[in-house]
This record gives structure tokens, C-alpha cells and sequence, in this order.
């Protein structure tokens, strides 16, 4: 690790969780960082960095610095990362980064950086900040509905005169519940930090994904929760990587290029979910019945041997094929969310993925999957963006259900007005994007200059 340049004037440690949806807004946080000068440190696994240093080629103030996490037999280096990582080994990830505190310890000694940014997940992180006189700040990658409402959850477990949640369209459903509460056993930690202690530590303010246009009272009652001032920074929309021509985006830019506008939906769950055998049945007999043309990525955990012909409905590629396109592992999610063709994404609704569609205008077939998801399906139902795909009483996904919601979305009349509403908001984003992330870096420039 190299000392900051001389020339620059405040030195930033970026520290995301180990998920690539938590990483691309702190990348994108940090190219704008160093617009104003500022020397960034992004600090990560090897395996995340391996993927970060493709990114950042034009910036050479963003430096990267190695975060060694404590050896596991079960938890090998290719595994120091969520991307992949089969779903077992989840609590063993956050339990080993807890435990990574003493090599993060030295890498603040070593670097002395004037501000620490840090992620949802890891609060013990500004205090080891704090300790070395440094302020530090949570920057949550989720949305201020959700953030709310799992910080109200929270206090509301010690202090019973809270009352409930004052929104009421932002809720979860019994399976919903249990399922995060199983999570929330697995490592009660980890849950506050999420919940709130991540906001109670930061230096004065809080930065947030998002903006006032879409969640002006969520962000005010977090504020109220928490005693910190909510900065937004806009969607931060992931700059296209032009650079990238391979045979995979050339079938994709051609298989839009032939249909009409507004026909395609694009399907994806990003890249830390993976559908059982039955949800993937579902969903691909879903789309054969809707009638609608789609591309679908399709994801498995690292290790596995099952082919697609093999996952999918039997006989489903080769009756789909003159309208699907079923995509393995990656697709350019920015360059088919922004194409013509595509007029509807049906989503595990991660909150990056929310903002990119909708920063592109693409209306959103909701079908949330665990942790902050439904609560941000919830949101987008609300405000007249998004439809959500009803489930069973036990969460389990009807392909008829699937179907008739992409048909609503996407063809019948009944979709205008979400299909009208997101197009306003498209605007709306676009032109208040920059403005709010100049007024956020001004906050940050503010708070280390008082600190120097």
C-alpha cells in the first residue's frame, strides 16, 4: 500500500460488504470522489478485487488494498466473495469478515486515511476508525424504505411505545418473515448492524442510494430513527463498459435489434440468488405461457454440473426459441435495460437493480426474494412503478400468476399507467442525478475538512 499522493487533499477508505451490489455503488461512489480530488483506498477480498481492478483501468486514484480474511477449510479464497458462493456457506462469509477486524485494524493504522466509508454490515468497522480519531461514514446500499423499516423493527423490539410502523404499504408477508427472522437468529450481530447500528455510529451524516422524488418520507423518518442527517446520491447508475464486445453481447444487441419496442422483458435475480429447481420450473413455464418475448439469465451456485436443458422445463428451449433467449450466468443489464425492445424487467428487486430500471424508464414485474427485497417490492407497487407477482401462502412461486403479471406489465391496457408513471420518473431521475450527487460530496468535503 502506497502513502497518498501529496497532491491530493483528502484520503477516502472505501469498505463495502463482499457482495457485487454492495461493491458497484461504492465503485461509482468513488469515481465521482475523484473528480474532487479526492485519493480513494477501496478496500476488499482478493477475489472482489481481481473483478474491481477491470473497472478502474482510467483511475488511478482509486488505489485497491487486500483485505485477508482468517483461513477456513470451508471457506476457500474463491469463496471470499458472495458472487457464486453457494447459499450454505452465507453465515460463514459474514462471520468470517466479523473476524477479519485485527487485518483491517492495520490497514487503518497503515493508511491513516482522513474518512472511512463504510457498509451496512459492518459497524465494528467505524469503531476501529473511531479509535484512531478517524470519522467514518455508513453509506447504506439499500433503499430508505426498507432501511426504515428494519430499523423500526428494531427499536420497536426494546422500546414497545414506538407503535407500529407508520407506512403501511411497506410490510412483510408471514413466509417473508419467517425466512428473515431465520437469518436474523443466525447471527443477531449482523442483523443490528444491518438495522441500525451501522446508522448510529457514522459521523453526522448517512449516505443513501436513492433520492427524495421516490422516498421523501422514508428518508425523513429514517432520519428521525437514527439522528443523522440523510444525504442522497441519486441511483449512481453502473457506467456502461463499452469496452466489452464479446459474442455474448453481440447475440443480445442482435436478438433486440429484431423485435418491436417495448416487447422484451429482461429476467434476472442477480448474481447472489439462486433459483431451486421448482422456482426456475415455474418461472420458465410462466413465460412460455404469457407469450412475451424475455431474455433470461440463468445463475448457478459455483461447482455446479447441471446443464440448462437440464434445469429448465423439458422441451422449453426449443419452444421458445424464436422469442427467448436464456443467457448463462451474465448479460449487460445497463445495455438491455436501456435498448428500446426491452419494456419490462421482472426482478428479484436488489436495490441497484431498481434504480438501473428505473433510471431507464423499464417498468418492474416484482418478484422479490429474501432479505430486503420484498420490502423494496413493496415500494415500487406504491408508487406506481412496479407489479408484483402474487405467491402461495407458503411463498411458492404459480407460473400462471408469473404469466399474468407480465402480461399486465408489459401488453394490456391495464399496465398503462405504470408503464406511464415510470417514464415520468425516468425523467425525474435523469435530471435530479448529478445535482444530488454534487450537493453529497459537499457533505463529504465538508466533514473531513472539519475534521482535518
Amino acid at each position: 500500500m502506497e502513502k497518498a499522493k501529496e497532491s491530493s487533499i483528502f484520503r477516502v477508505l472505501m469498505f463495502p460488504w463482499l457482495a457485487h451490489g454492495h461493491i458497484s455503488p461504492f465503485l461509482q461512489l468513488s469515481k465521482k470522489l475523484i473528480k474532487r480530488n479526492f485519493q480513494i483506498y477501496f478496500c476488499s477480498t482478493a477475489i472482489n478485487l481481481s473483478f474491481i481492478k477491470k473497472n478502474i483501468s482510467d483511475h488511478q486514484s482509486i488505489e485497491l488494498v487486500e483485505l485477508h480474511l482468517p483461513e477456513l477449510p470451508e471457506l476457500p479464497p474463491h469463496y471470499h466473495t458472495t458472487k457464486y458462493l453457494p447459499p450454505h456457506l452465507m453465515p460463514t462469509l459474514m462471520q468470517s469478515l466479523q473476524n477479519a477486524k485485527s487485518s483491517f485494524s492495520n490497514i487503518i493504522k497503515t493508511l491513516s486515511p482522513d474518512l472511512l466509508i463504510y457498509d451496512s454490515f459492518q459497524s465494528w468497522a467505524a469503531a476501529l476508525a473511531a479509535q484512531n480519531n478517524i470519522p467514518s461514514v455508513h453509506f447504506a446500499t439499500s433503499s430508505a424504505a426498507t432501511m426504515s423499516f428494519f430499523c423500526h423493527q428494531h427499536i420497536s423490539g426494546s422500546h414497545n411505545d414506538i407503535g407500529s410502523f407508520p407506512f403501511p404499504e411497506i410490510f412483510q408477508r408471514d413466509y417473508e418473515r419467517e425466512k428473515f427472522q431465520a437469518l436474523v437468529d443466525s447471527d443477531k450481530g449482523v442483523a443490528e448492524d444491518f438495522a441500525f447500528r451501522s446508522f448510529q455510529l457514522s459521523s453526522d451524516i448517512v449516505l443513501i442510494k436513492g433520492c427524495g422524488e421516490i422516498e421523501e418520507k422514508y428518508l425523513d423518518y429514517l432520519s428521525f430513527l437514527c439522528g443523522r442527517k440523510m444525504v442522497t446520491l441519486g441511483p449512481l447508475i453502473q457506467e456502461s463498459n463499452q469496452g466489452k464486445n464479446n459474442d455474448d453481447l453481440i447475440n443480445i444487441i442482435k436478438f433486440l435489434d429484431g423485435k418491436d419496442e417495448s416487447s422484451v422483458i429482461f429476467v434476472s435475480f442477480g448474481s447472489e440468488y439462486f433459483l431451486s429447481r421448482e422456482e426456475m420450473e415455474e418461472i420458465g413455464y410462466g413465460l412460455e405461457l404469457s407469450n412475451v418475448n424475455f431474455i433470461w439469465v440463468v445463475r448457478f451456485p459455483l461447482g455446479n454440473t447441471m446443464s440448462h436443458e437440464e434445469a429448465l422445463p423439458e422441451g422449453f428451449l426449443e419452444r421458445v426459441k424464436e422469442r427467448g433467449m436464456v443467457v448463462d450466468a451474465w448479460a449487460p443489464q445497463a445495455k438491455i435495460l436501456e435498448h428500446s425492445s426491452t419494456g419490462g424487467f421482472l426482478s428479484h428487486c436488489g436495490w441497484s437493480s431498481v434504480m438501473e430500471s428505473l433510471y431507464f424508464g423499464v417498468p418492474i414485474i416484482a418478484m422479490p426474494m429474501h432479505i430486503d427485497q420484498p420490502t423494496n417490492a413493496r415500494l415500487l407497487v406504491e408508487i406506481g412503478v412496479g407489479m408484483e407477482v402474487l405467491r402461495g401462502e407458503n411463498g411458492q412461486i404459480k407460473r400462471e400468476e408469473v404469466a399474468k403479471v407480465i402480461k399486465m406489465v408489459v401488453l394490456e391496457k391495464t399496465g398503462e399507467g405504470i408503464r406511464g408513471k415510470v417514464r415520468e420518473l425516468n425523467k425525474k431521475l435523469r435530471l435530479k442525478g448529478e445535482e444530488l450527487i454534487d450537493e453529497a460530496l459537499d457533505e463529504v468535503w465538508n466533514l473531513c475538512s472539519k475534521n482535518k
